[in-house]
């Protein structure tokens, strides 16, 4: 999940003057975990759902609230610039949307230039899926100049100094040479022209999604900004620039919107007006269970939570939630504020009023089949999430990538899809473990789900079973006969074929069928890539096998 880092002294800067003690017994209570905390600093874990609270300014308008020290809709004020975006018709196959806002009276001294950066990433992960939904960039609003433009130049045109560089590169060369442009360059793959974003006399301001330029980093003297948020998802982008404008707003910042114009249409960003929903009492009582709240109690909540609500009758109110409050997409969102509010150690707890008979399902039987057949062939069993993420699952792996299951807003960098395969866990786990004794012989049993068109919803289950072993003399003779005697204990027969699998030694890798009276199954075996070793940190060769359990 996303972690940010703060000093006390910081937040007390902002208006919250309370004891360490209380402040790590208060955070949990609001939805967050403490990762860490010294005399100092303190470390906390927040939901993706609340991207909001990524920024310490978010944590403390969220604090006001809940110790009732400023509850409300907080207001904030803004203001035409008077300057307009051009958004050239190229980008519109590239990367389509955009908005800007300038900012004014900001304060980047101490720690807050790195504040806003931690803020920054955190978003591009919890909202822009690592930069492909939305990029985000900030700049220093004094060494540019009015209108701007957002265009699509060819990758050998408009060279600048990207970001903490100290010469011209071309869009080409930022890709190839540049550790950013390396590590993005996947995003604009495909493409002939590239993203940029001009001023008024040519200078540029950055390539998004890519990197800013060097001209308008950000400095502790820097008092006026520009943000730019650019996307492939225009309600995305729009909500990145509220968050981000609402965060210096709490600090003073003076907030200036921007037209967007397009050849058939202008917008102006960002738009803070309040988005408004209506909760029931009678609802409320019910969801949160074992309360008796009136709607004078409801409304107190709500402002806690720093909503606005009105009375409309007794069992009725008409709720206005800030625009930084992404996450309210129904009723059930705003009844989770009153029961966050009311504080939910409060709540009593109860049995459900229901009664169920419970029996084993076929599958969890041979399950423990497979277990005791694994354990005494000397492996041991390891359980990993579902979750994993591309880096480790494809490129890691020397694997194409293929469509998947991803995560819409992953909490971690390590979870971004649904796995497809278990091998990379399992190196995972021995690169984790490379300094305990070998051999090491591990296992898994688990689910996978892949991207199906055929069926109504879009994705096929499986169960799979993957094993490793690492040590000095690993080959593919010893995996071979564990394999053969994994399936024969199973009752399977054993068809084995060549294979090119990529994460395998090419000549010593196989793929497998097998069939039984229970079904079939189809797999591979062999001996693991010396550049795939590599990319986990391992030191010593690597065996291993996966299986597939094919439903009729």
């Amino acid at each position: 999940m996303p972690v940010i880092t703060f000093e006390y002294q910081d937040l007390k800067d902002l208006g919250i003057d309370i004891e360490k003690d209380k402040l790590i017994n208060t955070l949990p209570m609001m939805g967050s975990d403490i990762e860490d905390y010294n005399d100092k600093e303190i470390k906390v874990e927040f939901f993706p759902n609340r991207p909001d609270n990524l920024s310490i300014e978010g944590v403390a308008r969220s604090l006001k609230g809940f110790l009732s020290m400023e509850t409300g809709l907080p207001k904030y004020e803004v203001e035409p610039s008077g300057e307009k975006v051009f958004i050239s018709k190229e980008v519109e196959n590239i990367r389509p949307y955009i908005a800007f806002a300038k900012i004014e009276n900001v304060d980047f001294t101490g720690n807050k230039i790195k504040y806003i950066m931690d803020f920054q990433e955190n978003l591009h992960w919890v909202i822009g899926r690592d930069r492909k939904k939305v990029a985000i960039g900030i700049h220093n609003a004094d060494v540019v100049s009015g209108d701007f433009h957002y265009i699509a130049t060819e990758k050998d045109e408009h060279p600048f100094i990207p970001l903490e560089m100290d010469k011209e590169y071309t869009p080409a060369e930022i890709l190839e040479e540049n550790e950013k442009g390396k590590k993005y360059a996947h995003l604009l793959e495909g493409f002939d022209k590239y993203p940029m974003i001009t001023d008024s006399e040519g200078k540029i301001l950055s390539m998004p999604p890519i990197i800013n330029g060097n001209l308008t980093r950000l400095e502790e003297d820097t008092h006026t900004i520009i943000v730019d948020v650019t996307g492939t998802d225009k309600k995305a982008v729009e909500q990145s620039l509220n968050i981000i404008c609402c965060s210096f707003a709490e600090v003073g910042g003076k907030i200036k919107s921007m037209e967007m114009v397009y050849e058939d249409k202008t917008f102006t960003t960002p738009d803070l007006t309040p988005r408004e929903k209506t909760v029931h009492v009678d609802y409320t009582n019910q969801l949160i269970g074992g309360t008796n709240l009136n709607a004078e109690d409801v409304k107190r909540l709500l402002e806690k939570a720093r909503f606005d609500a009105e009375i409309l009758n007794d069992n009725e109110l008409n709720v206005k939630i800030p625009p930084f409050r992404i996450d309210i997409l129904h009723e059930v969102d705003i009844i989770e504020n009153v029961a966050i509010q009311y504080c939910i150690k409060k709540i009593p707890s109860k049995l459900p009023d229901i009664s169920t008979i419970a029996y084993e399902h076929d599958w969890f039987k041979a399950e423990k089949t497979i277990r005791e057949l694994m354990v005494g062939l000397g492996f041991t069993e390891i359980m990993s999430l579902m979750l994993t993420s591309e880096e480790s699952h494809y490129k890691k792996m020397l694997q194409e990538e293929k469509e998947h299951v991803q995560v819409a807003k992953p909490i971690s960098v390590e979870g971004t899809m649904i796995r497809t395969s278990l091998l990379n866990t399992l190196l995972e786990f021995l690169e984790d473990n490379k300094a305990e004794d070998l051999p090491q012989k591990i296992f898994e049993i688990g689910d996978v789900l892949y991207l199906d068109d055929s069926t109504q919803f879009n994705t096929r289950s499986g169960k799979k079973l993957a094993a490793a072993v690492c040590h000095s003399n690993a080959n593919f003779t010893e995996i071979k006969s564990i394999m053969t005697s994994v399936l024969s204990n199973l009752g399977y027969t054993m068809e084995i074929s060549s294979s090119e699998n990529p994460s395998f030694i090419k000549g010593r890798v196989s793929d497998v069928k097998g069939s039984s009276k229970n079904g079939n199954i189809k797999g591979v075996f062999g001996e693991i890539s010396p550049e795939v070793i590599t990319n986990f940190d391992l030191e010593y060769p690597v065996i291993a096998f996966e299986i597939e359990f094919l439903k009729d």
